[in-house]
């Protein structure tokens, strides 16, 4: 026997041991001998062979084996759609010929078929079932560990709030991307590669989707956009540092710290002067 133990909810590379006429039997570790269903089983099959499969447990609650690739896995985070609600609850698509459920205890707000939702993929303490939870607060790790600022990271966008976006870092704990920080059309379910901007004393992660830091170059560039700007509009821009950010970032599609920066540059250059509605040209 395998001293391996075999993951329920997630691929495992497991050893044909039978054969039968209605599939083949795989080594199951702790849980003796797993059904691969005849439909699963390759054409050159044979006793002895290693097959990566996916473990769950099908409609009776038995343990059951697949060559078919789930979009998750336990342990995961992902964005899954309702094919259905029931009176036991919402079932997600998660390319499995059975359906995920998410009971209604799990659900953060009431799920609707058709709609998609980030889920967290677990075993259910009570059933052993495999369920998913929308309910992400309980699967985040509180304490983040290994991160520091600066360091490229995995993002799924997990909800929208009045800040801005919060997103799962790496499978695993959670951060806040700010709206000024934003520069491109985000919604729920995007997975992206972003920044860890800050480490908050507190616990908390601020994230960013350009590696943080000064950037001299787009300073420049920002710097010459501005001068044209005035050129063409009689030396006058009613905008500075005091603007709202999403207008400089519908204006110049950058965030507001970079573009009180570019000023900050073109004020000590004596080639602008601030007053309280914006900024203008010098006569230099």
């Amino acid at each position: 026997m395998s001293h391996k133990s075999v993951k329920v909810g997630q691929r495992n590379l497991l050893k044909v041991v039978d054969k039968a006429g209605f599939g083949v039997f795989l080594d199951g570790a702790q849980f003796d001998e797993i059904l691969l269903p005849k439909q699963y089983v390759p054409a050159d099959c044979k006793i002895g062979d290693e097959l990566d499969v996916f473990v769950y447990l099908d409609s009776d609650d038995c343990l059951i084996a697949t060559t078919e690739q789930p979009f998750a896995e336990v342990g995961d985070f992902a964005f899954l759609k309702v094919k259905e609600v029931n009176q036991v609850g919402a079932f997600l698509d998660w390319n499995l010929g059975k359906d995920l459920l998410v009971p209604f205890r799990e659900q953060q707000q009431k799920m609707l078929t058709g709609m998609s939702y980030v889920v967290y993929l677990h075993q259910d303490d009570t059933d052993r079932r495999i369920i998913a939870s929308s309910r992400l607060h309980r699967f985040i790790d509180p304490k983040p560990e290994g991160l520091k600022d600066g360091q490229e990271v995995s993002l799924l966008v997990s909800d929208q709030t009045d800040l801005g976006f919060m997103a799962i870092i790496n499978g695993q704990y959670q951060g806040l991307l700010f709206k000024q920080d934003i520069d491109s059309a985000l919604k729920t379910g995007t997975q992206l590669n972003g920044f860890i901007k800050r480490m908050r004393p507190d616990g908390k992660i601020d994230l960013c989707l350009k590696k943080p830091g000064f950037n001299q170059s787009e300073i420049d560039t920002l710097c010459e956009r501005i001068l044209s700007t005035l050129e063409a509009s009689d030396g006058i821009l009613l905008m500075n540092d005091k603007t709202d950010p999403d207008q400089i970032k519908k204006a110049f599609g950058v965030s507001k710290r970079t573009f009180k920066m570019a000023i900050g540059k073109l004020y000590k250059m004596r080639k602008i002067m601030i007053f309280p509605k914006g900024i203008q040209l010098t006569d230099n």
